[in-house]
């Protein structure tokens, strides 16, 4: 038995007893892949187990998350903090071993892969993040940024559409430091693929732009060795080195079949598998010697000890782009004036006496002023950006071959371009925003969720935001989807009314480390709002009083986005009448329920049962502000196409109908 099979028996012994001790899992992929794991891990990764987050490493991405034993067997026999308890944890509550890696959660563990495909399109991120970031800092011999970004996937990564999204505009960028690993064992859940997966995947990613490399045996370490130089060598053309491999390697009874996939092998397999390999060792036994080889923290050490050495110079060489550097990429933080500066651009602009602005217009000139603060932001839209925006008098274009920019033209994909936002975020140094219509968000659903689920603060421009669309009609007009949205645990929504809390809104968006956001914009041009100091400050708890009566209320409407007008102005109505009238905006309600109790009830004092919510979207979202005795001018059926001040006329979104919908709740 050769060395290099040896050291892959130990992930397959790993995988295979940790499954079976969690009585679930998947053992056939990592048995498959355990060969492929290790040609890249010793012979080729460059980290640092003791250091997780250094800089410079080079990323791993297991796409295919469901074969997670492989890159948890990975970690800890490298020397990353996960103990051999931890494999026998797996799959077992608040263990740091989960059923699909988790982004941090597991110490090494680059981003979360359960959803097949998004694990490549994050790698596709952090290759363009990498090639980007290596231009801004990058001088003179002093190649601080320089790592390739590896990627293990498998058939259902590249049956899922979104391979084709980002696959596509990589190979078209020309991201030549992203190498993808393909497990092609033709075997899924339901068993031979060949009956609905019959591509040939090599031409495919040749149309592409990749440079293709088959591995006859992806089970010969060797032959893997060989295809990963290769792959290395080709600087203009990410690769593809597909490795045609056996799934549950080594298992006499149920290699090559769909039973190794997604259940344990069971005792007696995992024992005949055991002398199959040649291995004479116990449930999670490893020899010394064996740990010795896969040891890579002196290595690791030395990796970034040169890099740091490096790092050291560039500074006396370059100081303040080290500064610079350090404070992106290692500390992740706003500029020191973030603060102080924006506060005093948002006073001002409550000042000034603009005309009707469409909000997506305001975002744009948002993002000019946060384009020339903050350098990390990066930006780009689904095809879309002359109607959502988003670019901005600092953007450049990232062109093929030339990723000098900070604008990425995604092309009409909206799942694809989410997906690899996160992984630029992730890979560390920008701060990502994508742009496409409210509606399209739909397509995009799964990665704004992953980036919910990870905590990170991707951000989104959805524009076109209701029926004021338009003439476009319903498949264009969102009505549900800024109430599903609202749903998403840990996502932020913002739907301003106006330059000034879209300016408070991106400025929040930005300030938040912890998650998700979305800003919600307008088509149509919008009245601009009066308030004071005080209430622009209130702005960024996410709901506060614009427009107030004297003493206690007895009736508060509560609106967003382009329906906050129409609300003052019925407001206005209703007062002339001698009604005591609050009015709300509440342009994040995620923001406004982690107020305090008594900021909330400030607000929204809970003597007052006469509410009205107002918003040109479904009226779900809103019955835990109104209650039992409120009531909602809001749209719970699709609309229409048609001019679109004809359809709010139409649909209810008038004074007037706010009026007539207050005076219900009055007595």
């Amino acid at each position: 038995m050769s060395e290099y099979r040896e050291l892959a028996n130990a992930l397959r012994a790993l995988s295979m007893d940790a499954v079976q001790k969690a009585n679930s899992g998947h053992p056939g992929a990592p048995m498959g892949m355990a060969d492929m794991a290790e040609a890249l891990w010793r012979g080729f990764l460059h980290h640092n187990p003791k250091n997780p987050k250094w800089p410079n490493r080079d990323r791993f991405v297991l796409s295919n998350g469901h074969a997670s034993m492989l890159i948890y067997s990975l970690l800890h026999l490298t020397g990353y903090d996960l103990s051999l308890d931890d494999l026998k944890n797996f799959r077992q509550l608040d263990s740091k071993t989960p059923g699909h890696p988790e982004y941090g959660e597991v110490p090494g563990v680059e981003t979360t892969t359960g959803p097949l495909g998004q694990g490549i399109a994050n790698a596709v991120g952090m290759a363009i993040a990498e090639r980007m970031l290596a231009d801004q800092f990058n001088r003179g011999g002093y190649n601080i940024v320089d790592h390739y970004t590896y990627a293990f996937m498998g058939d259902g990564c590249l049956m899922e559409g979104i391979s084709h999204e980002v696959c596509s505009l990589a190979g078209t960028l020309g991201l030549g430091k992203l190498i993808a690993l393909y497990d092609s064992n033709g075997i899924s859940i339901d068993g031979k693929v060949t009956d609905w997966f019959a591509d040939d995947t090599g031409k495919r990613f040749e149309a592409y732009g990749w440079q293709v490399i088959e591995v006859k045996d992806g089970n010969d370490g060797e032959q893997v060795r060989e295809a990963i130089k290769k792959a290395q060598a080709d600087k203009n053309h990410p690769s593809l080195i597909v490795c045609h491999t056996t799934i549950g390697f080594g298992s006499p009874n149920k290699q090559g079949t769909s039973s190794s996939h997604g259940a344990p092998l069971g005792d007696d397999e995992i024992k005949l598998t055991k002398e199959k390999l040649g291995w004479k060792y116990g449930a999670f036994e490893i020899p010394q010697d064996v740990y010795s080889k896969w040891d890579a923290t002196d290595c690791g050490a030395k990796l970034e000890k040169e890099w740091q050495d490096m790092f050291d110079a560039y500074k006396k060489a370059y100081p303040d782009l080290a500064a610079e550097f350090e404070r992106r990429v290692i500390k992740g933080e706003l500029p020191a004036d973030f603060e102080q500066k924006t506060n005093a651009w948002i006073h001002d602009l409550q000042k000034q006496d603009d005309p009707k602005l469409a909000t997506r217009k305001a975002g744009q000139k948002a993002l000019d002023f946060f384009g020339a603060l903050l350098p990390e932001l990066v930006g780009g839209s689904a095809d879309l950006a002359p109607s959502n925006l988003t670019m901005n008098k600092s953007s450049k274009d990232v062109l093929p071959g030339k990723l000098n920019g900070n604008y990425i033209h995604w092309g009409v994909r909206e799942f694809g371009m989410a997906a690899a936002m996160n992984g630029i975020l992730l890979h560390g140094g920008f701060r990502p925003y994508g742009g496409t219509f409210l509606i399209f968000s739909d397509y995009a659903r799964n990665a704004l969720r992953m980036s919910a689920l990870m905590k990170i603060p991707t951000l989104y421009v959805f524009t076109h935001d209701s029926i004021g669309v338009g003439e476009d009609g319903p498949t264009h007009e969102p009505i549900e989807q800024t109430a599903s949205l609202r749903i998403l645990p840990n996502f932020d929504e913002w739907r301003p009314c106006d330059m000034v809390e879209t300016a408070a809104a991106w400025t929040y968006m930005l300030e938040r480390k912890d998650g998700p956001s979305a800003i919600i914009l307008t088509r149509q041009g919008l009245e601009q709002m009066n308030r004071t100091d005080a209430q622009v400050d209130n702005i960024r708890k996410g709901g506060y009083v614009l427009h107030d009566c004297d003493g206690a209320p007895e009736l508060i409407l509560i609106a967003t986005g382009s329906e906050v007008a129409i609300s003052v102005h019925a407001a206005e109505v209703l007062e002339k009448e001698g009604r005591k009238v609050r009015v709300v905006s509440m342009p994040s309600t995620d923001v406004f329920d982690r107020q305090s109790d008594a900021y909330r009830e400030s607000v929204l004092p809970s003597a007052c049962r006469a509410r009205v919510a107002v918003e040109a979207g479904m009226s779900t979202t809103w019955y835990k502000y109104i209650g039992l005795d409120g009531a909602t001018v809001c749209l719970d059926h699709y609309g229409a196409s048609g001019p679109a001040g004809k359809l709010f006329e139409k649909y209810g979104f008038t004074v007037d109908n706010v009026v007539k919908t207050a005076k219900s709740l009055l007595k």
